[in-house]
């Protein structure tokens, strides 16, 4: 799983063994080890108790919640986004988006995309 940062916007990028385990176990997490036995821990958890794709950020992890039903039914289907927007505060606003990672048209050095979907002839990376 992939996480990009830019600004108030998260995205996470899954591949199509992560898609699955999101749809059979509910919960698809990495983690960022750094010196000292520091670490930064991403993940994203199914959860039947909301309505709206949700991010939170305790103890070094953020965490991304996504309805139950919804997750099911885009682990399940051709979907590729999820996409939602949390309010912060009264004058702030956080964009999620979670969506199936595909490979790129052109080869990268060094990037293993073999579990990656295939890429839509029309799709840019």
């Amino acid at each position: 799983m992939k996480l990009r940062i830019k600004g108030d916007s998260l995205r996470l990028r899954l591949t199509r063994a992560e898609v699955q385990r999101l749809d059979e176990s509910g919960t698809v997490e990495e983690r960022v080890n750094f010196a000292g036995g520091a670490s930064f821990v991403y993940r994203l958890k199914r959860d039947a108790q909301i309505c709206a794709l949700q991010a939170s950020y305790a103890d070094g992890a953020v965490e991304v919640r996504v309805p139950e039903r919804i997750a099911q039914e885009w682990c399940r289907s051709e979907k590729v986004t999820l996409e939602s927007v949390q309010r912060t505060s009264a004058n702030a606003e956080l964009r999620i988006v979670v969506e199936k990672d595909f490979a790129c048209l052109a080869p990268r050095a060094g990037e293993d995309e073999s579990d990656n979907f295939a890429n839509p002839s029309n799709l840019r990376c």
